[in-house]
């Protein structure tokens, strides 16, 4: 409104006392003004819905695109912890020196003394470990139930076949 309005503003009166038209304002010029400033007032609270809105869309995919990211970067650390298994526990003797250390059938050998997935290329590897450390403790890693365990296993001779007393079958590859 412009300053010979004599400070009317979007509230005040546009009648005198008696209640005819103020003589001392251009009564158009003030209804004008106050036309286009609520037209103005109502397209800014529009806009202001259409941002508002926007916003909670962009901050509803970031929020889904976080927690996609975070599910993606579980399942990659998931798949890496658990190292690659070669060979299968099939069987185990009861009292044997494997059923001793806690071999149980089913158990997926990640590593068997210096044998690993990257070296092995028969069960002859893991005989030729085993002949070599009679007496002493082989550090073995198996996958049992989705979990890695580590256990130590000492070949040696007992009433039984063989210096374990289980029996290990080659995974396909």
């Amino acid at each position: 409104l412009s300053p010979q309005q004599k400070g009317v503003g979007m509230n005040g009166p546009l009648v005198d006392a008696e209640g005819f038209p103020r003589d001392d304002i251009d009564l158009y010029q003030v209804r004008a003004a106050r036309h286009d400033i609520v037209c103005l007032q109502n397209d800014h609270k529009a806009l202001m819905k259409q941002v508002e809105e926007a916003l909670h869309q962009l901050h509803a995919r970031e929020k889904e695109k976080h927690a996609r990211d975070e599910a993606e970067a579980l399942a990659e650390a998931m798949s890496q912890s658990l190292p690659r298994p070669f060979a299968r526990v099939n069987a185990v003797t009861p009292g044997s020196p494997a059923s001793l250390s806690g071999l149980q059938v089913d158990d997926e050998i990640v590593e068997f003394g210096s044998v690993n997935v990257n070296n092995f290329q028969n069960l002859q590897n893991i005989a030729t470990v085993v002949q070599h450390s009679e007496g002493r403790p082989l550090s073995v890693t198996v996958i049992r139930s989705g979990k890695k365990v580590h256990m130590g296993l000492t070949p040696k001779r007992w009433i039984g076949k063989g210096l374990l007393g289980c029996n290990i079958i080659p995974l396909q590859r």
